[in-house]
Parts: structure tokens; C-alpha cells; sequence
């Protein structure tokens, strides 16, 4: 397919959390639409959202808006999951750290570059061992650890997303937490509209080996913040009490709907299908009745888009 056929503005959402547009509902949906993108050319920016981000999207409204224009987003968090199967939209998981290794396998498959930025020298080093061993046709175009205080909106970051893009790398791994990893893929992908930028928070420790991931029984029933707690408080708690206020916040409304809907009072008329079959955020060729999955789509409840919570400084 042509590369004039794609653009990189968002896809058609299935749901909205706080405003922000879910639009991949599974890992395997993930890797497909991103590679059919990579493998023709056509770059992306694909986030991963979690209550954090939510938190973060309505203190700051450049995180917002670099947010709103994202190609990809998908539910990282359990919290946001379970938010949007409360009404009605069933979406699985999707983790930046759990990506990397079926895009690795995918971009060796097809012959993509792949790029990793972010950490420091000894995890990229690691990656990039473990990686290569897992998957002996992927082609590592390069590596980049930026220095300490990195500015993903400062010219010395904008040298740094040329440099990917001239490796000729097609994928490109952005592991430099949030909201940086956002801001710097954003500008990357503005001034380089081929390169598909992934961002993986601190997926390329846990390949290393360098930091561990939750047991499986914990990520499972929704208990990886309790780990992370555990493995570093000091960072941790002030994160997870904004969290955790940001899901008491939006739980309420999300909760009174499902138990209407339980009644047999039927959906409000808040909750209907958005319209935007005419949108040219639209795929080209997909009507409303062939979306990714057989879920129906939920709009965000208009009370919803108008309440500012009470922390909120980026008005």
C-alpha cells in the first residue's frame, strides 16, 4: 500500500477515559496495526496510558495535547481496563514493557531497524544482546543514551531524533519514562513522519535484567503498583496517591452507570456511540459496524469533559 495513504493522526477510538482516546483493545491488535504502518513506511507515536498519565494529562496541557494527537494509545494500567469494561468496551492490557519483544520478533520477521533510546549505556548494551539472541535477524540500526536532565523539547533533542531517523531505523524504542518519552516521540515524529516510535517507559531494565517485574500472579489481578511500592517507596508513593485519587475521581460516574445499565434502565444518552464516521481520523475504508473489536463504542460522559479535578493546574 502507498505511503500517501497513511497519515499519522490518531485512529478511531474505542473509548474514552477522562477525555483520552483508547483506540487498541489487545496486544495482538497492537503489533498488527503497528506493523502494517512500519512496514510501509508510515510513522507513528503509540502510548501507553495509565492513571499516571491521566493524572499528568490534566495538570499539564501540553502532555494533554501531545496526548490527544497520539496515533496509539492503549491501556497499560489495570485501573483503565477495568474503567472501560465498566462500560462496556472489553480491552485487554497492553504494556509498553510486555510490546518489545513480539515487535522485536515482528521487525526481525520483516527486515525493520529498530532504534532504542533512552536508559544509559550498560542496560542498551544488555538489550541489545538479549534481543539479538532471541531474535538473530533483527537489525539494531543504533543506540542512543541521553545525558542526564535530557530535554525532549530542546535542540539537543531534536539532533537526537535526526540521528535516528538517519540510522534508518523504522522502529524506534523510546524508554525514557513519562511525560518525556511522550514529548521527545511527538517531536520525532513531526520532524521525521516515517520513523514509528514506541513508547516503553522501563521495559529495556526489566530486558536487562537490571530491574524486575512484578511476579505474574500480582501484574494478573492488578497488583503491579503494589511491587513497584515496594521496590522504590520513596519514588513511588507520591505517584501512586495521585493515582489513586485520579481512580476515586473517575470510578464514581464509571460505577453509577454500570449499576443503571444492571438495573435495566438502559445506557444514558451521555454514553451513546460517537458519530464520526466522517472523521478524518477515520481509517480509510472502515465504517462504524467494522471496528477493531465487536465491543460497542462508548463516548465519554459529557460531565466528564467539563470537571477539572481539584489538583488540576494546566487549565
Amino acid at each position: 500500500m502507498p505511503q500517501a495513504e497513511y497519515d499519522n493522526k490518531p485512529e478511531w477510538p474505542l473509548c474514552y477515559i477522562d477525555g483520552q482516546a483508547i483506540n487498541i483493545d489487545s496486544m495482538p491488535g497492537a503489533v498488527e496495526r503497528a506493523m502494517q504502518r512500519a512496514r510501509n513506511g508510515c510513522g507513528f507515536t503509540f502510548y501507553t496510558l495509565n492513571l499516571d498519565h491521566l493524572a499528568k494529562r490534566r495538570q499539564n496541557r501540553d502532555f494533554r495535547r501531545i496526548y490527544d494527537r497520539a496515533t496509539f494509545v492503549s491501556a497499560d494500567g489495570a485501573p483503565v481496563v477495568w474503567l472501560s469494561r465498566a462500560v462496556g468496551v472489553e480491552i485487554e492490557r497492553t504494556t509498553g514493557a510486555d510490546m518489545v519483544w513480539p515487535m522485536a520478533a515482528e521487525c526481525a520477521r520483516l527486515g525493520i531497524p529498530v532504534f532504542l533510546f533512552g536508559s544509559n549505556d550498560a542496560v542498551l548494551a544488555k538489550a541489545v544482546a538479549r534481543l539479538t539472541a532471541a531474535f538473530p535477524g533483527l537489525a539494531i540500526a543504533g543506540t542512543e543514551a541521553p545525558a542526564m536532565g535530557f530535554d525532549p523539547t530542546s535542540e539537543a533533542a531534536e539532533a537526537a531524533a535526526d540521528r535516528v531517523a538517519a540510522s534508518g531505523a523504522g522502529v524506534c524504542f523510546v524508554a525514557l519514562g513519562a511525560p518525556k518519552q511522550e514529548f521527545f516521540a511527538d517531536m520525532a515524529l513531526q520532524r521525521h513522519p516515517q520513523l514509528g516510535l514506541f513508547c516503553i517507559g522501563a521495559a529495556l531494565d526489566f530486558i536487562a535484567g537490571t530491574q524486575r517485574r512484578a511476579p505474574g500472579f500480582m501484574a494478573r489481578n492488578g497488583l503491579e503498583w503494589l511491587w513497584r511500592l515496594s521496590q522504590n517507596p520513596k519514588r513511588m508513593t507520591e505517584r501512586y496517591v495521585k493515582s489513586a485519587l485520579m481512580f476515586a475521581w473517575l470510578a464514581m460516574p464509571w460505577q453509577l452507570e454500570r449499576v443503571v445499565n444492571a438495573a435495566g434502565f438502559g445506557r444514558s444518552a451521555a454514553f451513546r456511540s460517537p458519530a464520526r464516521a466522517s472523521s478524518p481520523a477515520y481509517p480509510a475504508g472502515r465504517t462504524p459496524t467494522s471496528t477493531p473489536t465487536s465491543s460497542g463504542l462508548v463516548e465519554q460522559p459529557n460531565a466528564m469533559a467539563s470537571n477539572r479535578w481539584p489538583q488540576d493546574r494546566g487549565s
